[in-house]
C-alpha cells in the first residue's frame, strides 16, 4: 500500500484523495503540481477505480505520457486503460469513429498551419480579394485573424477593432474569407486544428446517447493546466462531466500567459461558479525557490486585481535577495549582463543559466555580445520537424492515399513535377477528384511521373498499407524530386526522411500517424542534446523550464509591460503574470535589469527610461538594487532606492498631497479618470474607477484633475 499522508504535504494530500465531486488545484509556480496528479491518479487505482474509468487531459501528449509512467511507477504495475492526451487527440479519437454524425460520412484529413495557410490563400483568390493590392494581408496574418476570432469567440471586425485596427479596412472581406474557409473546409473533407473542438463539443451537445456513453465511461476527468483553457474546452470538460461530476481542475491562474492562443483565464477563475460544490485546494509550498525569490514573487501577484489568494513558502529559507540592475542604457546592458553570466556559469554551469525577455527583438544585443567573447548560447525557437519542408512533402504523399479529395497535398505534391506550375497542379488536381480520365489522360501523356504518382498511390490505398509500408513505395519515388528540388543539402534532409520512417514504423494505421504528426509535432524530433551553453528564451518559451539563476532584462515601461498592453487593463494584468513566471524560474539567483535609458529602434537617439510598474510597486527591501557608475562597474545603492517617477517639482508633489484631501478627480494612465474615496497613508489612495470599481493606488501614479 502507498503511504499517500508520508510522500505528500497536506495540501497535496487533501488534493490527491478527495473522493467525489468537482475540486480546483490552485498550485503555485514549483508546488509539486505533477506529483498531486500523478498521487491523484494512483490514490483512485488504489481505491478500486477502474483505470478505464479515468480520462487525464494535458496539453502536451509528453506530459501526458510522463504523468502515467510515472503512476505505473508509484503503484508497482502497468496502468492500461487510463485515457491521456490533449484535448486535441481526444477530440480526433472520438470524431474519428463518429465523422458521419458530423456531416463527413467519407471521414476527414486534419489540416497542418501550412495547410490552412494555403486553402486560405485559395479562397482569398477564388473571391478576388487583394488581386492588385500590396499591402493586402498575407494568408498568415488571414489565418491568424479568423482562427483567432474562432478561438476568442468574437466577431473579426471586432477583434480588428481592439488588436489590429490597422487591418480595419479589410475586416469585411476577412470575414467573407473566414465563411469561405469553412465551407471549403467542408466541401473536400478537411478540418483544422480548431474544428475538432468545436465539432466535439456540437456532438457531445446534440448527441445525448454518445454524451451519456462518455460520461459513464469516464467517471474521473482530471485536466492539467488549466488555466490555459480556451473557452470551448471549458465547455467540453463540462459536458463530459456534468454540473455535478468528478473533474478535477488543477492550474494556476497566476500563470495565465496564452491569451494570444485564445486561453482565457476566466475559466479557471469562474471554476467554482461553473461547476456545484466544488472543493478549492491551494498549493503553496514551493519546492524550487529560496525565500527570498518567493517574497518577491508574493509581491508581485499582491497587485493582481483578481486572483486566488495565495503565499509561497519554503523550506529553503536561506539565499541572496534577488537583485535589480540598473545599467545606464540598454546598449551597456548587454555588456553588463554578458558580465554577470560569465561569473553565474562558472558557479553553476553554462546550462543553469537563463536570460528571460518579453519579445524576441530584446536579446540580439546580448547575442552579439556573447558570440563577440565567444560565449555558447541557445536561444528558444526555430523549425520544427514537420514544418521542414522535405517531411511536408511526404506527409502529402501520405495524406492523399487516406484522402484522395485532399487539393491542398494533391497541389504540394504535383508542384513538384517538372513543368507543372501552380495553375496546371489545380487543373490536375481537379482532374483526378473529378475523374476526369479525358483530361487525365493528356496530363500522363505530358507528364510521365504523373502517371506513377497515381499509380503508386492507388496501390497503396486499395492495399490499406501501413505508415512504414506506404513510406518503403513513396520514399523511393520521393528520391529524385527531393534531389531536383533541394540541390544543395539533400544528404541532411535525408536524414530526416530516415528519421520520419523509424517514427511510422511504430504505427500500424495511417490515419493516425497522420493525425498524430499534425497534432504533437514536438515529440517526433530528435531528442537535442544537453548542451553546455547559456539559455536565451521569451518568457512564453521557458514556462515549464527552471534553472539556477534566471536574468530578466528591459524591465522598464513599454518593453515589459508591453507599449499595446499599458492601455489595456486585461493585457495589462496578463503582463503582470508574465513577469511571475519569469521570476518563479529561478531556483537560487534571481537578477531584474532595468536600464536607465533606451535607443529607439534603428535610430542614434536615446531617451530616459521609466521602470516598470511592477518594480515601482514593490517594497525596495524585497531587493537590491545595483547602478552602473560611468567606468562600467556595477556598485550597490544603499540610499533612495528606485522609486516611481514624480511629479516635475517637489511643490506640485505638496499641492497633490493638500489637494488629495479634498476628495477630488485623478486620472490613472491604466484605469482613466476616477473618484478618489479614501486616503491610505502613508502614500496610497482608494480610487472608484467607473468600469473598474475600487482600487488602491500609490498616489505618486495619480494624475489630478
Amino acid at each position: 500500500m502507498i503511504e499517500f499522508e508520508k510522500e505528500l504535504n497536506s495540501a497535496q494530500f487533501e488534493a490527491a484523495t478527495h473522493p467525489q465531486g468537482p475540486v480546483l488545484v490552485i498550485a503555485g509556480a514549483g508546488s509539486g503540481k505533477t506529483r498531486t496528479i500523478v498521487y491523484r491518479l494512483a490514490w483512485l487505482v488504489e481505491q478500486g477505480i477502474p483505470p478505464e474509468s479515468i480520462l487525464l487531459m494535458t496539453f502536451t501528449r509528453k506530459a501526458a505520457q510522463e504523468m502515467l509512467m510515472r503512476t505505473e511507477q508509484i503503484l508497482g504495475r502497468p496502468l492500461h486503460g487510463t485515457s491521456g492526451g490533449t484535448f486535441h487527440a481526444f477530440a480526433f479519437s472520438i470524431l474519428r469513429r463518429n465523422s458521419a454524425e458530423i456531416g463527413f460520412p467519407n471521414g476527414f484529413t486534419l489540416m497542418d498551419r501550412s495547410d490552412c495557410e494555403g486553402v486560405i490563400k485559395e479562397v482569398k483568390d477564388s473571391l478576388g480579394y487583394g488581386k492588385k493590392d500590396r499591402s493586402y494581408p498575407k494568408k498568415a496574418t488571414l489565418l491568424d485573424m479568423v482562427t483567432k476570432s474562432r478561438n476568442k469567440e468574437v466577431p473579426i471586425d471586432t477583434l480588428v477593432n481592439s488588436e489590429a485596427f490597422h487591418l480595419a479596412t479589410y475586416s469585411q472581406e476577412m470575414e467573407e474569407i473566414g465563411k469561405g474557409y469553412s465551407i471549403y473546409k467542408k466541401q473536400h473533407g478537411l478540418m483544422d486544428y480548431d474544428d475538432l473542438l468545436f465539432y466535439l463539443e456540437d456532438l457531445l451537445a446534440n448527441d445525448k446517447f454518445l454524451r451519456n456513453s462518455l460520461r459513464s465511461r469516464y467517471q474521473y476527468i482530471m485536466v492539467d493546466e488549466y488555466q490555459d483553457t480556451n473557452l470551448v474546452q471549458a465547455r467540453i470538460v463540462k459536458l463530459l462531466a456534468g454540473e455535478n461530476g468528478n473533474v478535477m481542475a488543477v492550474g494556476d491562474d497566476a500563470q495565465s500567459i496564452y491569451s494570444f492562443r485564445g486561453a482565457d483565464v476566466s475559466n479557471i477563475l469562474k471554476f467554482p461558479e461553473i461547476f456545484n460544490d466544488v472543493k478549492l485546494v491551494r498549493l503553496e509550498q514551493n519546492y524550487r525557490s529560496t525565500q527570498p525569490i518567493l517574497d518577491l514573487t508574493n509581491a508581485i501577484l499582491d497587485g493582481a486585481e483578481i486572483k486566488f489568494d495565495k503565499k509561497l513558502f519554503t523550506e529553503k529559507t536561506w539565499g541572496k535577495k534577488p537583485q535589480l540592475m540598473v545599467p545606464l542604457s540598454d546598449f551597456s546592458q548587454s555588456n553588463r549582463i554578458l558580465d554577470r553570466i560569465v561569473k553565474l556559469q562558472k558557479k553553476y554551469g553554462p546550462e543553469e543559466v537563463a536570460v528571460l525577455f518579453r519579445a524576441g527583438y530584446q536579446s540580439y544585443g546580448l547575442e552579439v555580445a556573447l558570440k563577440r567573447l565567444g560565449v555558447g548560447y541557445k536561444k528558444y525557437g526555430g523549425l520544427k520537424f514537420n514544418e521542414a519542408a522535405h517531411i511536408k512533402d511526404i506527409l502529402a504523399f501520405l495524406r492523399l492515399v487516406t484522402n484522395p479529395a485532399d487539393i491542398i497535398s494533391w497541389q504540394r505534391t504535383l508542384g513538384h513535377i517538372k513543368g507543372v506550375g501552380p495553375k496546371t497542379a489545380l487543373k490536375i488536381a481537379n482532374a483526378v477528384i473529378e475523374a476526369e480520365s479525358k483530361a487525365l489522360g493528356k496530363f500522363t501523356k505530358k507528364y510521365p511521373l504523373l502517371q506513377e504518382i497515381l499509380t503508386d498511390l492507388d496501390g497503396l490505398r486499395k492495399k490499406k498499407s501501413s505508415p512504414g509500408t506506404a513510406l518503403e513505395v513513396i520514399i523511393p519515388l520521393y528520391k529524385p524530386i527531393l534531389v531536383a528540388a533541394y540541390p544543395d543539402d539533400y544528404p541532411r534532409r535525408e536524414a530526416g526522411i530516415e528519421q520520419l520512417a523509424q517514427i511510422a514504423s511504430n504505427y500500424d494505421d495511417l490515419e493516425i500517424f497522420l493525425a498524430d504528426m499534425c497534432l504533437d509535432p514536438d515529440q517526433h524530433s530528435e531528442e537535442e542534446k544537453k548542451e553546455d551553453v547559456v539559455t536565451l528564451s521569451t518568457i512564453h518559451s521557458a514556462k515549464g523550464l527552471e534553472w539556477n539563476a534566471v536574468i530578466i532584462i528591459d524591465l522598464v515601461e513599454d518593453r515589459f509591460p508591453s507599449k499595446k498592453s499599458m492601455q489595456k487593463p486585461l493585457e495589462y494584468e496578463e503582463e503582470r503574470r508574465l513577469l511571475y513566471v519569469a521570476c518563479t524560474r529561478a531556483r537560487e539567483e534571481l537578477i531584474m535589469s532595468a536600464p536607465a535609458s533606451i535607443n529607439r529602434r534603428n535610430t542614434d537617439f536615446s531617451e530616459a527610461a521609466i521602470p516598470s510598474p511592477f518594480i515601482r510597486e514593490l517594497d525596495p527591501t524585497l531587493f537590491d538594487e545595483l547602478q552602473e557608475s560611468y567606468s562600467g562597474g556595477m556598485n550597490m545603492k544603499k540610499n533612495n532606492p528606485i522609486t516611481p517617477p514624480v511629479s516635475a517639482t517637489s511643490a506640485s508633489n505638496e499641492s497633490k498631497k493638500t489637494n488629495l484631501k479634498k476628495f477630488g478627480l485623478c486620472k490613472h494612465k491604466i484605469f482613466g479618470k476616477g473618484k478618489i474615496i479614501e486616503k491610505i497613508e502613508p502614500n496610497k489612495v482608494r480610487v472608484n474607477f467607473p468600469g473598474f470599481g475600487p482600487k488602491v493606488i500609490v498616489e505618486d501614479y495619480l494624475e489630478l484633475l
